[in-house]
């Protein structure tokens, strides 16, 4: 039976470590136990809210309502294909953690997305993406709980709409819990290479191992982000926009280091950490708020923020690259 927390700090339970206040919380370790939660009459008729690693959100006041907290744990080999390991994880299940034990029972094919904060629920959410592999290039299926309709429903990857740092779930907030979430990683594995700083390491394909590859992953990252234990963060801020070709080729007229990665609906991506750096936004401060010095796309706290600040900063971002370049930025979290 879950129990019900009373005035519950969650400060530890977002990544910025801004400080709010939860009237009730429950801690959700079983889908039975989140069956029980919504069914309870003392919090039928509160606000809710589910929390998983709290990476992607800025957390804006107290929560006068019933707070989710997502601790359900769990990850097995389901089937060994002779095309591909199936393998699935709890939501609860630290992200990372949950990469690293595929590597380490043999299962390979996440290794690029290593180290991205966050729990394997809110993974899909999000449709993570680092280093030349998204979410849905990995996905087989979820389970979640419909709170509409009161009932477990599936989602094969058609069903997820995947999109750039998008799915289904961001399009009805709060409709759907995700439970557990199942990964298609093919045989025989073979690397995924195509970003830059990765490829600069393995110039011959051979020596690009799982182990290698997840560990070059984490090294990058590490050398490139702060550490959200050390200083708060959200990781990336912006997305990379994307534009019309037209639109890259008349900034490449007038910049002529802006990158640019074409998309096979003949758009392209730009770096948003490049035009907020070229804004003059890298390294800045604002109250307790700023942008990292080592990357233009973090935000941090530096202790004693707020979402207040946080949101200043952005605000002031967003016009900048908009006035500079014509293009806006659209932010990654989600604002609580």
């Amino acid at each position: 039976m879950h129990e019900i927390l009373t005035d519950y700090p969650l400060d530890a339970c977002n990544s910025f470590g801004f400080h709010a206040r939860s009237r009730y919380a429950v801690e959700i370790r079983s889908e039975a136990d989140l069956v029980s939660a919504l069914a309870d009459p003392r919090l039928r008729n509160l606000p809710r809210r589910l929390l998983g690693g709290g990476s992607n959100i800025v957390l804006s006041a107290d929560f006068d309502g019933v707070t989710l907290l997502m601790r359900s744990a769990g990850r097995r080999l389901v089937e060994a294909r002779e095309d591909a390991w199936i393998v699935e994880a709890a939501a609860g299940e630290t992200w990372h953690d949950f990469v690293r034990w595929t590597l380490a029972q043999g299962y390979p094919g996440l290794e690029n997305l290593a180290l991205i904060p966050g729990t394997v629920g809110a993974a899909p959410v999000q449709n993570i993406g680092a280093y030349g592999i998204e979410l849905q290039d990995r996905f087989e299926s979820l389970r979640a709980f419909d709170i509409e309709t009161g009932e477990f429903v599936a989602f094969g990857g058609d069903d997820c709409a995947f999109a750039y740092r998008d799915s289904v779930f961001k399009h009805h907030p709060g409709r759907y819990v995700v439970t557990g979430v199942r990964f298609r990683l093919p045989r025989p594995w073979q690397p995924v290479l195509t970003y830059p700083d990765i490829a600069a390491i393995f110039a011959n394909a051979a020596d690009a191992s799982p182990q290698a590859v997840f560990d070059e992953v984490v090294a990058v990252r590490g050398r490139k982000l702060p550490d959200p234990a050390v200083i708060g963060n959200a990781g990336s801020f912006f997305q990379n926009p994307i534009v019309a070709a037209a639109k890259h080729e008349a900034l490449k007229a007038d910049y002529p280091k802006l990158g640019g990665y074409p998309q096979p609906d003949g758009q392209v991506k730009l770096s948003a950490a490049w035009l907020v750096e070229q804004s003059g936004f890298k390294g800045i401060r604002l109250g307790h708020v700023g942008v990292y010095e080592r990357h233009a796309l973090i935000l941090v706290n530096h202790g004693g923020g707020s979402a207040a600040e946080i949101t200043t900063l952005a605000t002031r971002i967003k016009d900048g690259v908009l006035e500079k370049f014509g293009v806006q930025l659209v932010e990654e979290p989600v604002f609580l």
